[in-house]
């Protein structure tokens, strides 16, 4: 029952019979219930490895591994809910929008077509109980080290390795226009299939190339670090 609940919580968003807030009701509630069915599962498979030791009893082998299965899947939905949790004595910020130039963050073009339906506004800082000074000074304060990036080589090399950076990430490429200095794509999250954008931005500064990009999600208040971690991995491949 707690693998079901688990599985299907995320089956329901893939299939679209609910929406993620009822996929994480459901995720919680095997989170609740799967550590304590799996200690449990634990001990009823060492006690039954022990009675047939102790009793010489036939065909124990069969339930211990049934026993030492539930312990598993239960351990699984137990875990995989607290994959969702920042690590201990980490609190993100409750934002879902992140730009490594918070004075003027890449604007999306191609995108905003498939974000017509999405809650979010592709407008920086303009959620809800948010200001475009307020959500800076956040993205400052939690990622310091999430600022624009120079390279010394032209625009054209640094924007096709750019382009191999988005395919090696497995984001869906939305629009690449290298004389407009832009790349658009949505990257997918595999559990609840969220679908967060990002955009590149490339500008020549003299002798160096000036990237700027922008990872903004189509729901959700806070991210749970998300959008910043996508930045920075793309970063660490360009």
């Amino acid at each position: 029952m707690i693998g079901l609940l688990t599985l299907g919580a995320a089956a329901g968003i893939w299939l679209a019979v609910w929406d993620f807030r009822r996929g994480f009701e459901l995720l919680r509630m095997a989170n609740n219930y799967g550590g304590v069915v799996a200690w449990v599962g634990l001990a009823v498979t060492i006690g039954i490895v022990l009675a047939g030791k102790l009793w010489n009893i036939n065909g124990t082998a069969k339930f211990a591994s049934m026993a030492a299965a539930g312990a598993v899947i239960a351990a699984v939905s137990y875990a995989i809910p607290e994959s969702f949790r920042p690590p201990e004595g980490v609190n993100y910020p409750p934002i879902h929008d992140i730009a490594t130039d918070t004075d003027s963050p890449p604007q999306f073009v191609a995108i905003l077509p498939l974000r017509a339906a999405a809650p979010n506004t592709v407008v920086y800082g303009g959620s809800a109980d948010m200001t475009a000074q307020r959500l800076a000074e956040l993205t400052h304060e939690a990622y310091p080290d999430l600022v624009p990036r120079y390279y010394d080589e032209p625009v054209a090399a640094v924007f096709q390795r750019a382009l191999t950076a988005v395919d090696s990430l497995g984001w869906e490429l939305v629009d690449a226009d290298q004389n407009g200095g832009r790349i658009e794509a949505t990257a997918t999250t595999f559990w609840f299939r969220f679908k967060d954008d990002v955009v590149i931005q490339f500008a020549q500064e003299g002798s160096q190339t000036l990237v700027n990009a922008r990872s903004l999600s189509r729901v959700g208040t806070g991210d749970v670090g998300a959008n910043a971690l996508r930045l920075r991995a793309f970063f660490e491949l360009l």
